[in-house]
């Protein structure tokens, strides 16, 4: 069984199941990110295993430990869990020093004097803080203030980690540099981490396995190239990366956009040309412009974003989204020219 093992975990709001029957098991050391939609549960859940909601229904364990059961009704206090907690906010008390902000919860948990010091000066230096320990929290810079809340975190020496999107709130700079602070730390230490955010970057730079969430129901699991390259569903596709979704007619195994054939090197399945229709998805970067045969688009729009060409075709009445490499000049806006699709799915056109 799994470090940290959710068993059927429900969890209503009057007539609104907010989280349906989830499942997810997470080992001892690893990151799992849950990634949705707001609203989709995700934070719901986190807080269901940080203890600040109880359940409706199913049962949490950590290690032997059950700590929420429905079933068997019972609870353990937050306070008990020994759970690590970062939020989005930086929630550090502006009237006591860093250290003292570090040490604060260690003082609640009344430990000697001397572990309480220890402890302390341990997660300030494993944070880069022990240089400005004596000085205020306010001094420091928004990525020093979540430096600040991980000390904390890490100060109670703790079984599991708890991130609430922690890093929103920081410029791109700051974000990107606390990602590899964050892992740094958690291979360090050899806690569990459970992750909610809503940069899909940032849960895959730091994830082992990322948990795809909507409307309270859990549609995928799995690695971050599992999910980004088989996604089970079309929410899925949709949700994690880019991408671009042609309506087609299927006939004789091609299909027809505005009155053009086209036969896509992955044909779609059996059951999809038995209906006479499909969605055509495709990752921009997975389009290609080509001067002869595919199908028929022609360039809007063309816009320079560093290494990468981003293009808004017209395919009939839809719009395409292709990105190519910058060594690739690639059609002028206005030009007609055709797109061959180098890798599609297909989807329902229903569901």
């Amino acid at each position: 069984m799994s470090y940290i093992q959710l068993d059927q975990v429900t969890k209503r709001f009057g007539a609104v199941k907010a989280v349906d029957s989830l499942n997810l098991g997470i080992e001892q050391g690893e990151c799992v990110a849950m990634l949705g939609p707001s609203g989709c549960g995700k934070t719901t859940t986190l807080r269901m295993v940080a203890g600040f909601e109880d359940l409706d229904d199913g049962e949490i364990r950590v290690g032997e430990r059950i700590i929420s059961s429905r079933r068997k009704r019972f609870y353990l206090p937050p306070e008990n869990r020994n759970f690590g907690m970062v939020f989005q906010a930086f929630a550090v008390w502006p009237h006591l020093s860093v250290f003292e902000n570090v040490a604060f919860p260690l003082r609640i948990r009344k430990l000697p004097k001397a572990e309480i010091e220890a402890r302390t000066e341990e997660a300030l230096r494993h944070t880069n803080l022990w240089a400005v320990a004596d000085g205020s929290p306010d001094d420091l810079s928004g990525g020093g203030k979540q430096r600040v809340a991980l000390a904390r975190a890490l100060a109670i020496r703790p079984d599991v980690m708890l991130l609430d999107e922690p890093l929103s709130s920081l410029d791109p700079h700051f974000r990107e540099e606390m990602r590899f602070e964050i892992k740094d730390l958690q291979r360090r230490f050899g806690f569990s981490i459970l992750y909610v955010t809503h940069d899909q970057s940032e849960a895959m730079a730091l994830a082992d396995r990322l948990m795809v969430m909507r409307l309270g129901v859990v549609q995928q699991v799995g690695t971050p190239l599992e999910i980004y390259g088989a996604p089970a569903n079309r929410f899925v596709f949709e949700f994690i990366g880019l991408s671009s979704f042609l309506k087609v007619a299927l006939r004789d195994g091609k299909m027809d956009v505005g009155g053009t054939a086209y036969a896509p090197p992955s044909p779609p399945p059996e059951a999809l040309i038995a209906e006479g229709g499909a969605w055509l998805a495709a990752r921009p970067n997975e389009i290609s412009f080509t001067s002869e045969g595919g199908v028929g688009c022609v360039v809007e729009r063309k816009a320079y974003l560093g290494e990468v060409i981003d293009y808004r075709v017209r395919v009939g009445d839809a719009e395409v989204r292709v990105q190519k490499t910058r060594r690739d000049p690639g059609p002028a806006v206005g030009e007609a020219c055709g797109l061959i699709f180098e890798r599609p799915r297909w989807y329902p056109l229903e569901g």
